[in-house]
């Protein structure tokens, strides 16, 4: 069968058109991203997928791949809300994403007084919700306290600490100007804004979006995501369309 001289280029245009229409569904409007750490457990688990919403904050350069200079600052912004889980990058290179729990809005001051959060110099209620559970940091299974926390504006949500507490007491944290500060609900096994060398204030160009819900969610202990003949036992069903609180 002769094939038509402009079949080789016709599919290289279609795949050109495919690739760019992929680029601007995920630079505007959603992302997916894999959760690798268990520092926000139990809200994420290590495994789950799930979709980021690019347009809930506007969009700077982290907006798009590889973080082009396209954009000298934020367009479109619309401020966080307390309690919204976030992707943003990190400060101390503008490149790794970081998922985490934003607690701090610009001019807030955090501090944690005996293993108690303080926002503002009014602590941050929580009821235990279990005696004792366990979760993992990392490798390893450890046993935890289960709270819900209720922010200020009403957002409630679970954390998780340590029985021993480890995380007693900090400075002040004041948020600067057009910065974010954010903690895991993990509180003793997660590296996040309490850590100023690592992570730090974040600035609101470094904001991606706001995570909303989980589209799959597998157990790598078990089986990776193309061991599909171990899904029966690997994937987590019931956290499939989770939408994230």
């Amino acid at each position: 069968m002769k094939l038509d001289k402009n079949f080789f280029s016709e599919n290289i245009k279609t795949l050109f058109y495919a690739l760019i229409i992929a680029i601007v569904i995920r630079s505007l409007f959603i992302q997916p991203f894999y959760i690798p750490s268990s520092s926000m457990e139990p809200t994420l688990l290590v495994g789950d997928r799930l979709f980021v919403t690019k347009y809930s904050y506007g969009y700077s350069k982290h907006s798009f791949p590889f973080s082009p200079p396209i954009l000298s600052k934020r367009i479109m912004f619309k401020e966080p809300k307390r309690g919204d889980v976030v992707v943003f990058k990190t400060p101390a290179d503008n490149r790794t994403d970081y998922i985490k729990r934003l607690i701090g809005l610009p001019g807030d001051k955090i501090q944690f007084i005996d293993a108690n959060l303080y926002l503002n110099n009014n602590e941050i209620l929580k009821s235990k919700v279990k005696i004792k559970t366990k979760i993992f940091c990392g490798n390893n299974s450890i046993d935890v306290f289960k709270f819900e926390e209720k922010l200020p504006n009403g957002k409630k949500f679970h954390s998780v600490y340590l029985k021993e507490f480890t995380y007693q007491n900090s400075d002040v944290f004041t948020v600067p100007k057009n910065h974010y500060f954010f903690l895991g609900d993990n509180r003793d096994c997660s590296k996040d804004s309490r850590y100023l060398t690592s992570v730090g204030y974040v600035h609101k160009d470094n904001l991606i979006g706001k995570a909303r819900f989980i589209f799959f969610s597998s157990d790598r202990k078990i089986g990776s995501f193309f061991e599909f003949w171990k899904w029966h036992k690997s994937v987590r069903f019931k956290r499939t369309l989770n939408k994230i609180n």
